[in-house]
C-alpha cells in the first residue's frame, strides 16, 4: 500500500511532526507533501493518505490548506484510506487541534474510508471539532508540541500501530 502524507505547516512543527509520522510509518521523504507546493491531485498517486494541519486563530485550518481542500473535497477518492492528525495548543481550550476536525468534515463524503481514530490523554481541553462524540477520542492523532512535547514520539509510536 503506498502512502503519501500532505501537510500545512506555517512555523515547521507541523511538518516536523509529517517527517516523525513518516519514519515512524517507513515512508519514503518523496512521499511527504507541503500542501503549499504540491497539486491535490497527487493524492490520486497513493492507496493511503495522511492529511496533517496546524490550528490557528479562532480555530482555522493553517492558511495554505485553502484551495487544496476545497480541491480534495471534490475529488472522488473511493477504495482508498484517509488518516489525520494535527497540531495545536491545549491552552487555546475551546479550538484545540480544531483544524483535524474540519478536514475530517470536509474528506468524510470523498467516498474514502477514514481511519486512525485516537485518544485524547493527556490533554485537557473544553471543546474540539476534532471529537465528535463528547466522552470519544479524536477522529485523528493530536499533538501538542507547546505543551506536552514530552509525549510526542509514544504517541505517535502508538497511533501509527492502529493504522
Amino acid at each position: 500500500m503506498k502512502t503519501g502524507i500532505f501537510y500545512g505547516s506555517t512555523t515547521g512543527t507541523t511538518a516536523d511532526i509529517a517527517s516523525r509520522i513518516a519514519k515512524a510509518l517507513g515512508v519514503a521523504e518523496e512521499d511527504v507533501h507541503n500542501v503549499a507546493e504540491v497539486r491535490p491531485s497527487e493524492l490520486g498517486k497513493y492507496d493511503f493518505i495522511i492529511l496533517g494541519s496546524s490550528t490557528w486563530g479562532d480555530g482555522d485550518l493553517q492558511e495554505d490548506w485553502g484551495d487544496f481542500i476545497d480541491a480534495v473535497e471534490a475529488m472522488a477518492l473511493d477504495g482508498k484510506k484517509i488518516a489525520l492528525f494535527g497540531c495545536g495548543d491545549e491552552s487555546m481550550t475551546d479550538t484545540f487541534c480544531n483544524a483535524v476536525g474540519e478536514i475530517y468534515d470536509r474528506v468524510k463524503g470523498t467516498g474514502a474510508t477514514i481511519v486512525g481514530a485516537f485518544n485524547t490523554f493527556p490533554y485537557e481541553f473544553n471543546h474540539s471539532a476534532a471529537v465528535k462524540v463528547e466522552g470519544a477520542g479524536a477522529v485523528g492523532l493530536l499533538i501538542d508540541e507547546v505543551n506536552h512535547a514530552d509525549v510526542t514520539d509514544k504517541r505517535i509510536a502508538e497511533w501509527v500501530k492502529t493504522l
